[in-house]
C-alpha cells in the first residue's frame, strides 16, 4: 500500500507534528510505500533538516502548480490569500489518486473528498498542536476517515463538538515531543543570568494581543531590562503584509518591528525561523507570555510561570476555548505587566498543579514514542496492525519517558 504525508503550507510549523510518524513508518513498516510530499522549497528543506537530525530518510517529492491559470492566480493574489495551498490539490490529482491513504496536519486537504471526489482515499488527520481554540474542533474534523489525537481533552471535545465518532480517533500522544531538544537550549543573550520571557502572540486579529498591545510589550522590556525577552510570535503573524482569518472574518496588518527593539541587548526577535517551531524557545524560556497560541502547552511540558494578555475583554472563565488561561494570571493592560511577571514567579506554586492537570489532559504520553504509536494507528486504519520491524532508537528523557535523543 502507498501512504502519503502531505505538508502544504506557507510555513514549516506543521512539519514536526507529522514527519516523526512518517519516519517511524519507514522504520517499522518496510513493506509499506511511504512518500512525503511538500509544496515549496521551505517545507522541503525543513523535512530534509529533520530527517538528517534523526538519521532516517524517506522518499520526498515537491508538488507544484501545473496549470497556467492557477499560477497566474497565485502571482496576483498570493500576497493576501493562500492560492497555492488550495490550488495544489486540483493541479496534482494524479498524485493523490495514486495513494491508499494521505496523512495531513491541516484541513484544506478535505477538498480532495468534498470537491474532487476522491472518496476511496483515506485521509488521516494528525492535527497540529494541542490548543483550545474553537476552530480546532469544528465540524470539518468529522469528515476525516480517522483522527490522531494527543490526549483526552482533544478526544472529548472532538466527539462532543465536532461529532467525530470515538472509534474514528486514536490516542497517540504527541509525536512532536519526540523531537524535543535535551537539555533545554539556552540562547547566547541568556548568559546575562536574567530570567527570560517568551512572548508568543497568535496571528488571528480577533484573538491576538499583538495588534493592540504587542508594541507596548516590546516597549516594556526595552525600558525594564530586569528580564530578557524572546519575541517569537506564531510564524504566520508576519508572513504576509495582511493577516486574514476566516473562522471569524477579520483582516489586520502586523506591521514592522522598529530597529531599536532589534538592537536591544535583552531582546531576541525571531519572526519565523525553524527555531520558532521546533520548541527551541518554549524550552529556553523561564516565563511564558501569550494569548491563545497552542505553544503554551508545549511550554508546560516543564511547568513554569505563565501570564496571558487579554486584549479583547474576553468573558473567558469556564470557556473551554480558553482553558489554558487557568495556567497563569490574565491581564488586560500592559501597564501592569511588570507586576504580573513578578507575581507569576512568586506565586507559581499556586498554578503548578493546574498546569500539570492541563498538560496531562492534553497529552497522553507513555514510555513508547508517540510517533511509533501514531504509525501503528495509521496502519490499523488500513487493516494492518503488526509492524514487520520495530524502530530501535535510544530514548531521551523528554516528554515523560518517551522521546528521541537528538544532537
Amino acid at each position: 500500500m502507498k501512504i502519503g504525508f502531505l505538508f502544504n503550507h506557507d510555513q514549516v510549523h506543521q512539519v514536526a507534528h507529522a514527519l516523526p510518524t512518517a519516519l517511524a513508518m519507514v522504520e517499522g513498516y518496510p513493506d509499506a510505500e511511504i512518500v512525503v510530499a511538500t509544496t515549496n522549497a521551505r517545507l522541503t528543506d525543513e523535512v530534509r533538516r529533520l530527517c538528517a537530525r534523526l538519521g532516517v530518510t524517506v522518499p520526498l517529492i515537491e508538488l507544484d502548480l501545473r496549470r497556467a491559470f492557477t499560477r497566474a492566480l497565485a502571482t496576483t493574489l498570493e500576497w493576501a490569500l493562500p492560492v497555492t495551498k488550495i490550488g495544489i490539490y486540483r493541479d496534482n490529482l494524479d498524485f493523490f489518486r495514486s495513494l491508499d491513504a494521505l496523512v495531513v496536519a491541516e484541513k484544506t486537504s478535505l477538498l480532495l473528498k468534498t470537491r474532487y471526489g476522491l472518496d476511496d482515499l483515506k485521509i488521516i488527520h494528525t492535527r497540529h498542536g494541542a490548543g483550545d481554540r474553537a476552530i480546532g474542533f469544528n465540524k470539518h474534523s468529522a469528515t476525516f476517515d480517522h483522527v490522531l489525537v494527543s490526549g483526552t481533552k482533544i478526544r472529548q471535545r472532538l466527539h462532543r463538538e465536532a461529532g467525530v465518532p470515538l472509534d474514528r480517533m486514536s490516542l497517540i500522544g504527541y509525536p512532536k515531543f519526540d523531537l524535543m531538544p535535551e537539555p533545554a537550549p539556552r540562547l547566547p543573550f541568556q548568559a546575562n543570568g536574567k530570567p527570560t520571557v517568551l512572548y508568543n502572540p497568535h496571528p488571528s486579529p480577533h484573538l491576538s494581543s499583538w495588534y493592540d498591545q504587542g508594541r507596548a510589550v516590546l516597549e516594556h522590556f526595552l525600558h525594564d531590562d530586569r528580564y530578557n525577552l524572546i519575541f517569537a510570535p506564531h510564524v504566520m503573524l508576519f508572513h504576509r503584509k495582511f493577516v486574514l482569518t476566516i473562522d471569524k472574518l477579520r483582516i489586520d496588518r502586523a506591521g514592522r518591528i522598529d530597529q531599536r527593539f532589534l538592537d536591544a541587548p535583552n531582546i531576541h526577535v525571531d519572526l519565523g525561523s525553524a527555531a520558532s517551531t521546533d520548541m527551541t524557545y518554549t524550552g529556553a524560556a523561564d516565563i511564558y507570555l501569550g494569548d491563545v497560541s497552542s505553544q503554551v502547552y508545549e511550554f508546560l511540558h516543564t511547568p513554569r510561570p505563565c501570564v496571558f494578555l487579554d486584549a479583547h475583554a474576553t468573558n473567558w472563565e469556564g470557556d473551554a476555548n480558553y482553558a489554558h488561561w487557568q495556567a497563569g494570571e490574565v491581564v488586560t493592560g500592559i501597564e501592569g505587566l511588570g507586576g504580573a511577571l513578578d507575581r507569576a514567579v512568586a506565586r507559581h506554586d499556586r498554578y503548578r498543579p493546574v498546569q500539570c492537570a492541563l498538560f496531562q489532559r492534553s497529552f497522553e504520553l507513555t514510555a513508547e514514542r508517540s510517533a511509533v504509536r501514531a504509525a501503528r494507528a495509521v496502519m490499523s486504519v488500513l487493516g494492518d496492525t503488526v509492524p514487520t520491524a520495530l524502530p530501535q532508537r535510544e530514548p531521551g528523557t523528554g516528554a515523560g519517558t518517551q522521546g528521541l535523543r537528538v544532537a
